[in-house]
């Protein structure tokens, strides 16, 4: 087998062209790839030596393999008969050579005879004796000289022998990849013709009924599925078939004129225009972006000119599925991927980005009420998502020990840490403070499988924010992101799946739902649903918007209950004011399409700055290369990095084998910035932030930091 094929097959394989052979001792051989290590022993220092010979011919003939090996995707034309005949051709010209080959050796063989003998007459012959010495000398070399050419006729007849059995093979294997090819095309084009079929589907698809009918729940108040239900409000609403779950709960816009304010029971009605219910809430703003822009502008104006662009985005062509077929089924950190698949980011810088909104935060410490503080931390939770939208570039993996801050305190008055605490698995910790009364912090750590059609991304961890004058302290954890058409099509990011926010202060809650992408759907896409409920269960507010562009907020003033489904689950009916505008996207600079679609806020995260750390993301080389377009230069100075990294991670398994061997305790590698505690709130043993690097940075002793560029 392949090495290829060996690595799709077994588990455990070490691939040996890229094996680090050496010697511990006399009988140990330690055998090293990447992560995993295999420790040997012989029974003796001449089977060891014995079995490190094997070892690196077998190592060279690995490597010789890789080599040889073309780097073409597949679009050979089938097996033809000129090519089987050219094969046969090529086997009877092998076997015209040896023959060649066995006639020259009967002639060796002959003259040697006869030359042997002419010796053995002159070793019988009376001469000196020196003479004597030197024909029996010239006798010695012609019989070596005759098993070394019967060597060689040996050698080349196994030759023809091996390479018959293996023809056999390379044509079996040859088969079976043009039909594993031929299999991938028809499945490629089944798919395309269902994708047309599809999309006439939907375009010939009646208009959808404009009736009031949008979100379900239970009489509980929680977002939950519930397929197959429908409303029996419209008896004339016309249904359809569809691959979807029912939506969560209903909703009904209140008519102002039937509702009186009764003091602030959040039940009652308002009184006049609909708008006049965020008097109450004095933190909500209108539905008008425009005055929440007015109102926070000035107090937002940043004090530094930061940069508006960075260079355009290279148009470099790259064989995709050549390096994609082996990369199936494995964790995505652990494969070796070209630039070409990044965005000049680092995950770190990734996991900064979620504070673009952060004045959300702001106006939720104003806040007296707690469900009405839920709705912009809900809010807030979805805008993290709205950057994703057209960012289907990986980021770079951060490597061990790397940081990245972000300063904003006078200018917005937070400030923000990264460090990557984890490599295998992938983990960041990450905290922010700001001086306007909110601490956010998490430990979040990334598990990406690619599944040939699309990439599925599982962000682990949990989100804790909390607010310094009422000690509310809300968690929440991230929905799975997917990027589909990895393989043919255009790429496209998808959010599925379900956040739950609890205050564990009041034991608030918002379940929150965002509907993944479905043909058949007749709701709006990247669509995000969601209701805010007390301690007691009672519902407060709905939330309802796209992860990519708005979240509303409606203030709940009534609530009964629906009809029964055929699940037994009592839907219930809401009755709300007008939404609310509470988050808005901002729209993208000019020309983003060419900057890897970056936002205001992300032109800025790689911006060269004083007095950072070295370990921060902005110096590290391979990315900032890949900032100027220099894609080539990136690509090497990123293995050279990855390298380096692999070759300390190799020193740190040795000390951990030493302190074994002598029965200490190993701890491993230890964050500098952050310490791993059990979160009092979760259980959970996370990292938290243990103080000293904003002090560091106004001393500039950064003595601590590890050299990882």
């Amino acid at each position: 087998r392949t090495q290829a094929e060996m690595a799709h097959t077994c588990r455990g394989t070490i691939n040996l062209s890229t094996a680090h052979i050496d010697t511990e001792d006399s009988c140990n051989i330690v055998l090293s790839n990447g992560g995993r290590t295999y420790h040997l022993k012989a029974n003796s220092e001449v089977e060891r030596q014995r079995w490190v010979t094997a070892l690196e011919l077998a190592k060279a003939k690995a490597i010789r393999m890789r080599n040889n090996q073309s780097d073409d995707s597949g679009d050979e034309e089938p097996a033809s008969q000129s090519d089987k005949s050219e094969l046969h051709g090529t086997l009877k010209t092998l076997s015209s050579k040896l023959e060649d080959l066995s006639t020259c050796n009967d002639l060796i063989a002959k003259h040697g005879a006869a030359l042997q003998r002419s010796l053995s007459e002159l070793e019988n012959l009376k001469l000196p004796a020196e003479s004597g010495e030197k024909i029996k000398a010239v006798n010695e070399r012609a019989t070596l000289f005759r098993i070394t050419s019967n060597a060689m006729i040996n050698a080349c007849r196994d030759f023809l022998d091996l390479a018959e059995t293996h023809s056999r093979k390379w044509q079996r294997a040859l088969q079976y990849e043009r039909e594993q090819r031929i299999r991938l095309e028809e499945t490629i084009e089944q798919l395309a013709k269902q994708h047309n079929s599809l999309e006439r589907a939907c375009r010939g698809a009646p208009g959808l009924s404009s009736g009031s009918t949008g979100i379900t729940s239970t009489a509980k108040g929680s977002v939950q599925s519930a397929k197959g239900e429908a409303s029996d409000e419209d008896e004339e609403t016309e249904y359809f078939d569809a691959m979807e779950d029912a939506p969560a709960f209903i909703t009904v816009t209140a008519d102002p004129k039937h509702h009186r304010r009764s003091g602030s029971n959040l039940s009652g009605a308002s009184e006049g225009h609909p708008e006049d219910w965020n008097l109450e809430d004095s933190v909500f703003e209108s539905s008008n972006q425009s005055s929440y822009n007015e109102s926070t502008c000035k107090d937002l104006l940043p004090k530094k000119r930061r940069r508006t662009r960075i260079p355009d985005k290279p148009n470099y062509s790259l064989n995709l599925w050549s390096i994609m077929k082996n990369c199936i089924g494995k964790e995505l950190s652990k494969i070796p991927m070209p630039v070409n698949f990044n965005e000049p980011l680092s995950m770190l810088q990734r996991l900064t980005e979620d504070l673009e909104y952060h004045e959300l935060l702001d106006k939720a410490v104003k806040c007296e009420s707690s469900t009405e503080q839920m709705c912009f931390v809900a809010a807030f939770s979805v805008s993290s998502y709205s950057t994703t939208v057209h960012r289907t570039a990986k980021p770079f993996n951060p490597l061990l020990g790397e940081t990245y801050e972000l300063d904003r305190l006078e200018e917005f008055g937070f400030r923000s840490l990264c460090e990557q605490v984890s490599h295998h698995p992938p983990a960041a910790a990450h905290h922010v403070y700001s001086k306007r009364g909110w601490t956010l912090w998490q430990e979040i750590t990334i598990a990406s499988k690619f599944r040939g059609k699309y990439l599925s991304i599982m962000p682990l961890g949990a989100i804790h924010l909390e607010f310094h004058s009422s000690g509310n302290h809300y968690v929440w954890r991230k929905v799975t992101s997917t990027v589909h058409n990895i393989i043919v099509g255009k790429l496209w990011i998808d959010q599925s799946g379900e956040i739950e926010i609890v205050n564990h202060k009041s034991k608030d809650k918002c379940q929150l739902k965002f509907t993944p992408y479905s043909y058949f759907s007749r709701d709006v896409p990247r669509k995000v649903t969601g209701v805010v409920s007390d301690a007691d269960g009672k519902a407060h507010y709905v939330m309802s918007g796209t992860w990519d562009e708005k979240m509303e907020c409606s203030k709940i003033v009534q609530s009964s209950h629906g009809s029964t489904s055929t699940e037994g689950k009592q839907k219930t009916v809401y009755q709300t004011l007008s939404p609310k505008v509470l988050w808005k996207k901002y729209p993208l600079p000019e020309n983003a399409e060419n900057m890897y679609f970056f936002s205001d806020l992300a032109l800025t995260l790689n911006e060269p700055e004083e007095r950072v750390a070295p370990t921060d993301s902005r110096l590290r080389p391979d990315q900032r290369l890949m900032e100027s377009g220099r894609w080539d230069e990136a690509n090497v100075e990123k293995q050279r990095l990855e390298e380096k990294q692999r070759a300390v991670r190799r020193r740190r398994e040795a000390e951990a084998v030493e302190a074994l061997e002598e029965g200490k305790d190993y701890e491993g590698y230890i964050p500098l910035w952050f310490e791993r505690k059990v979160d009092a709130v979760t259980g959970e043993l996370i990292c938290v932030y243990k103080g000293g690097y904003w002090e560091a940075k106004d001393k500039q002793d950064w003595s601590t930091c590890p050299d990882i560029f």
